[in-house]
């Protein structure tokens, strides 16, 4: 194990520790949440370069399925969890077979049409709670509930859920599958000129992302308790998935993780000294980031310290 990633291992352990505080123990949840959702849409948009701005549709069906378990059955919500990760695998291959023909912001404005077209969908559906949403159990029936006063068992599980993540795409670097996904990034012609399957790559990577999505959907909705159409399937939610990825770095490992760590305290801030949901300040945050990264560095931080830590070496009589 290297250095760097042992020493973020102990500082994700130990952090609810150093800061014992609920406050803080729900910003980690959040920031970890963050990371999951960025790290998963980090494995179709990052390494093969398909930027979908729709993925909060498998991030909803992950929230609510869970909860729409309980409501119809009295099951536990997490039950519900590996029917929306099949319901999210269906739905890839439906959307993913004709939307992968297009390319470029072609491709992310199909993806944002289709988000949206089922959040409207969902918001008139009285089977799902149309614009009222889903509700979780009100108090937990036990601990298979995962109903908790607390943000630390959250905040574990989460993590678990993280590492796992982390595996799996540390994993894929490494095969040849990962080298497939970077050569449609670099050229998709190229690509299919040297023998790679791209279309069957693309629809693998995006099967891969939706099952994560959807996971970190599922947890969203078991801790929070409720769903609706905009904190399930908002667009908002797709956006922070891009940005948090583009930001640490889109297309490596660490990167989703380090742009989480930057921007949901930042956010968190903002919502704080301003006051209110900060709904339409997290659009200015959002929106100022963007211009940041596409006018100065596109290839965020990663690239950024890729570019420095060559002079930060460099001792001053080499200077």
């Amino acid at each position: 194990m290297k250095t760097g990633t042992l020493v973020l291992a102990v500082a994700l352990l130990a952090y609810p520790f150093v800061l014992y505080d609920h406050f803080y123990w729900d910003i980690g949840v959040g920031l970890l949440l963050a990371a999951i959702s960025a790290s998963a849409w980090n494995l179709v948009g990052g390494y093969a370069g398909q930027v979908s701005v729709g993925h909060a549709m498998f991030f909803g069906i992950g929230a609510y399925v869970p909860l729409l378990v309980f409501n119809l059955w009295q099951l536990p919500p997490i039950a519900g969890a590996p029917l929306a990760v099949a319901l999210s695998l269906v739905l890839a291959v439906v959307i993913g077979l004709p939307t992968f023909r297009l390319r470029g912001h072609y491709f992310s404005m199909a993806t944002i049409a289709v988000a949206e077209l089922i959040r409207i969908f969902i918001g008139t559906w009285d089977f799902v709670g149309a614009a009222i949403g889903l509700q979780g159990p009100a108090v937990g029936r036990g601990w298979w509930d995962l109903t908790f006063r607390s943000e630390l068992p959250y905040y574990y599980i989460f993590l678990v859920v993280l590492a796992v993540l982390l595996y799996v795409t540390h994993a894929v670097e490494k095969s040849r599958f990962g080298y497939y996904l970077r050569a449609i990034k670099a050229g998709e012609r190229a690509a299919r000129s040297l023998g790679v399957p791209v279309q069957q790559t693309k629809l693998k990577a995006l099967l891969l992302s939706a099952v994560f999505t959807s996971i970190a959907g599922s947890l969203y909705s078991i801790k929070t308790g409720f769903i609706d159409p905009e904190s399930g399937f908002g667009i908002l939610i797709s956006v922070q998935m891009v940005i948090v990825a583009a930001l640490g770095g889109a297309g490596t490992l660490y990167g989703p993780l380090v742009g989480a760590l930057i921007l949901v305290p930042a956010q968190t801030a903002t919502n704080t000294w301003f006051g209110g949901g900060g709904s339409g300040l997290t659009y200015i945050l959002y929106g100022g980031i963007i211009l940041v990264l596409a006018r100065f560095e596109p290839g965020g931080l990663h690239e950024l310290w890729q570019r420095l830590a060559p002079r930060l070496r460099r001792t001053p009589r080499a200077a």
